[in-house]
């Protein structure tokens, strides 16, 4: 799958939203990936689950974990797709971990997948968490990675494509002071 293509999806099921968004980073932007959009589509989640995979094939992934919500159904097709197990990292007082019996250990290599990063924060989250668990993070990927300088959070990183989107400071959002009404279209609280 080429950039090209990995964007026409979002085009075509109208997921790049445009508005005054909180983003899970706590920065603010006036334009939202909704990758749940393009993501109802199993037959869509399916193709692009084995095209990250493609980027991993010779890496020997054993597990494939994404942070919760977004990541869980990414993370399940590229696990699919590499015949891996699939996990998924959730918050617990704060902090990302693995819960619901879900664990990892030595013998684990492990890819951690998302669907949209930003600043990467709850990627490097999990990725720490694992790591502390003494499994092999052999990298993170993400279908669309929308940070400013490009992903340099300490793993190796694969995306399917890369998009500008410009973010803002609250206290600098041009979009504030134009009192444009904010929306929290994430899955993450924001505290």
């Amino acid at each position: 799958m080429t950039e090209k293509e990995a964007l026409k999806l979002f085009d075509t099921h109208n997921a790049l939203l445009e508005g005054h968004f909180r983003l899970s980073s706590g920065l603010h932007s006036g334009k939202y990936l909704q990758c749940a959009r393009v993501l109802q589509h199993p037959d869509i989640a399916e193709e692009l689950g084995e095209a990250i995979a493609a980027k991993f094939k010779k890496a020997r992934i054993s597990v494939v974990a994404g942070p919760a919500m977004g990541g869980i159904i990414i993370a399940h097709e590229v696990a699919r797709a590499l015949k891996a197990r699939c996990v998924f990292g959730e918050r617990e007082d704060g902090n990302m971990k693995l819960r619901r019996g879900f664990d990892v250990g030595p013998k684990d290599r492990v890819l951690v997948v998302e669907d949209v990063v930003t600043t990467g924060g709850s990627v490097k989250e999990l990725a720490d968490y694992i790591k502390g668990a003494k499994a092999k993070v052999v990298g993170t990927a993400s279908i669309i990675d929308r940070s400013p300088a490009g992903l340099d959070i300490g793993y190796k990183n694969e995306c399917l494509a890369k998009i500008s989107i410009e973010t803002f400071k609250p206290e600098s959002c041009p979009l504030c002071k134009s009192r444009v009404p904010i929306t929290k279209p994430g899955s993450r609280k924001i505290v």
